[in-house]
């Protein structure tokens, strides 16, 4: 059996710096400069001997998952690192592609970086479709900004009791006229622009809806909108961000992965819990965050829910329930512990995600028994 190489590559959009560490403690040494091309990299993988002999790093970064993709179909183990979990040396100030691959190669080799896990293409596209939904929703709410801040200026307000953005305030908007010309043009663009991004919102949702009835995901999409809070975005926007969920064992591993988890500084007998970590993917903490507010309400299954939750197997719909009842009452309950609302919400979020987990896990499956 041939010794493994440990294969460390610093990758940017052109080039990627090759690095070498054999097993044993010998220093790593630098291969080289290729092209970032799958042609240099299936001849680098010719010249670096046997597959077998082959494991290969690169951290995760702007270039995505085309280089692990490539180095999969050639037979070759690869790994995508997590950037911020890669051990730093204090006072190193030299950063150079060449040091930067030859060192991710001898840690490789010692085993210290954490992999991330690769999404299979369908679900990094479903991703991309969600998040570009949610850069469009971030320039919607700038330009809605940037108006209102506009009319801000000119001491421009709406009628008493009309809320902003509603049909009745819109109206209202058609309405304004300005002194100068230049001021109209303005007020115009500002509008258009909104329009634009608002049109560009419902193509993306109208794609959203079509992946959650129809899409490869689409069972377990519409198993997670039996519960409260998670409707057809905030479910398709999970899938895409988590991928598989078999990956979580438990119910708390999920949690741990979200962030939802309290931090800690523990010494001997002295145990200290401190804010949640806030690791892992911070897109579905925020959805698990957001959607934990429906929970405020007494529980019920009525309106949109009830209409979710038709046709959807008895064990979800139980866990749902389950879910409705827990988490009401822990909101609830920490409040009257004097909790701030932020932190009383944070702790449904996290024990929210174990529901999610349950569901999941009971679609894919079938009639296992999952405890949360």
């Amino acid at each position: 059996m041939k010794d493994t190489k440990y294969i460390g590559l610093d990758v940017s959009k052109e080039k990627i710096a090759v690095a070498i560490a054999d097993e044993g403690r010998k220093e790593p040494r630098y291969f080289g400069m290729i092209p970032n091309t799958p042609e240099a990299l299936r001849k680098l993988v010719k010249q670096l001997g046997s597959v077998e002999s082959l494991k290969v790093c690169y951290e995760a970064g702007c270039t995505g998952y085309g280089i692990y993709r490539v180095l999969l179909s050639l037979g070759v183990e690869c790994e995508v690192m997590a950037p911020s979990l890669i051990p730093q040396k204090p006072g190193n100030r030299v950063k150079t592609d060449r040091r930067d691959a030859i060192r991710l190669a001898q840690l490789h080799r010692a085993g210290e970086l954490t992999s991330i896990y690769v999404p299979t293409e369908e679900d990094e596209a479903l991703r991309d479709l969600v998040r570009a939904r949610e850069d469009a929703k971030e320039d919607e709410l700038r330009a809605k900004h940037r108006l209102t801040k506009f009319l801000l200026r000119y001491d421009i307000h709406p009628p008493k009791g009309v809320n902003r953005w509603t049909k009745v305030y819109r109206e209202w908007l058609d309405s304004l006229t300005f002194k100068f010309s230049t001021s109209s043009v303005v007020f115009e663009e500002y509008r258009q622009h909104l329009l634009a991004i608002e049109q560009r919102i419902a193509r993306l949702e109208k794609e959203i809806k079509a992946q959650s009835e129809e899409g490869f995901r689409a069972p377990l999409i519409k198993g997670l909108q039996v519960l409260r809070g998670v409707a057809e975005i905030t479910a398709t926007a999970l899938v895409a961000e988590i991928g598989s969920f078999h990956r979580f064992k438990t119910a708390k591993q999920f949690m741990a992965y979200l962030g939802l988890v309290p931090s800690e500084s523990s010494s001997g007998e002295l145990r200290k819990l401190g804010k949640i970590t806030k690791t892992g993917n911070k897109h579905a903490r925020r959805l698990l965050i957001e959607a934990a507010w429906s929970y405020r309400y007494k529980p019920a299954v009525r309106g949109k829910l009830k209409e979710r939750q038709k046709e959807q197997s008895a064990s979800i719909t139980t866990i749902s329930w389950k879910a409705q009842n827990r988490l009401h009452d822990k909101y609830y309950r920490l409040l009257m512990k004097g909790k701030p609302q932020g932190k009383a919400i944070t702790a449904v979020a996290r024990e929210l995600a174990g529901f999610i987990w349950a569901v999941a896990h009971e679609i894919d499956l079938g009639d296992s028994k999952m405890v949360i």
